[in-house]
């Protein structure tokens, strides 16, 4: 194998996603969607129209706690582009930004690829979807060159395949929710793609109440229960991402049981007045490295 050869194919995927999916970029896919007025049609990629069709089953499943319309909402309270954090915003600034919100307000067209938004304003932020739909794609490449032993990571998303260099399942190591970079857990997988998203990190301070980076797109504020964070294992990346963002909006409770609904093997870490507490769905205890 070519590893130098491998490498730069890689660096040359990773920039095309970049310029579909980046809002950052002002002539990405995803900007000239969000530049666009309502109901007119931004040509896209395939690998768009499969990323917002993914988007919005997470959204309908999870009954809107999965948005990839809430950056109006991540804006405004400091977590996005505008990074204003020095007051919190009042209910008719919430208000106002929630009609710009709704992952309903979305049009697909499969042929040509296109996507439509049906109000000015509305704007995409696929960064709770993208980073594991990017690691999905570069496992994509590695396994079309003939191999199947690797682990691909970006931003703590991941992709496990195989074994590693010891011929043993991976181990990944679950952050632990405080300051000290310790591990949580320890989990051996195979085959499978692994997401965690969780508020312990990114949050601000203000007048002794702590507002996590995670909006709530149903309510238009930061979260506000117990979950400190949430893994999701699922053979697609990109869906363990999404369900990761979507299961830590929930909450606990409803995060449970859409987990159970759905299948899926789930990691929860619950704040408690003495500490930490873990709960996991069955599927997910088959992972536990002993």
């Amino acid at each position: 194998m070519d590893q130098n050869a491998l490498h730069n194919d890689i660096k040359t995927l990773l920039a095309d996603i970049n310029q579909k999916m980046s809002i950052y970029i002002d002539d990405s896919e995803l900007s000239r969607l969000n530049q666009a007025v309502a109901n007119e049609w931004i040509t896209v990629s395939r690998e768009m129209i499969d990323l917002f069709r993914a988007a919005i089953s997470t959204s309908e499943k999870s009954k809107g706690a999965f948005d990839i319309t809430v950056g109006p909402l991540v804006n405004l309270w400091g977590f996005g582009p505008e990074h204003n954090q020095s007051d919190v915003p009042s209910q008719d600034d919430v208000r106002k930004r929630m009609a710009l919100v709704g992952y309903q307000h979305l049009k697909i067209q499969a042929e040509p690829p296109a996507l439509q938004k049906e109000i000015d304003g509305l704007y995409c932020d696929l960064s709770a979807i993208a980073k594991g739909w990017g690691v999905d794609r570069i496992a994509d490449l590695i396994e079309s060159r003939n191999l199947h032993n690797y682990l691909v990571e970006i931003g703590g998303e991941i992709r496990a395949k195989g074994v590693n260099a010891k011929n043993a399942p991976w181990r990944i190591g679950i952050s632990a929710p405080d300051q000290t970079s310790a591990i949580q857990r320890v989990i051996h997988v195979k085959d499978v793609g692994i997401a965690t998203s969780g508020d312990y990190r990114n949050y601000f301070e203000k007048d002794g109440i702590r507002y996590s980076h995670t909006i709530d797109p149903r309510t238009g504020r930061p979260i506000a229960h117990n979950v400190a964070s949430v893994t999701v294992i699922h053979k697609s990346c990109m869906v363990a991402d999404a369900y990761a963002t979507a299961l830590n909006v929930l909450g606990l409770e409803q995060g449970m049981a859409l987990a159970e609904e759905e299948n899926l093997p789930v990691f929860f870490i619950v704040k408690e007045k003495d500490g930490f507490a873990e709960k996991m769905t069955a599927r997910f205890a088959a992972y536990i490295a002993n």
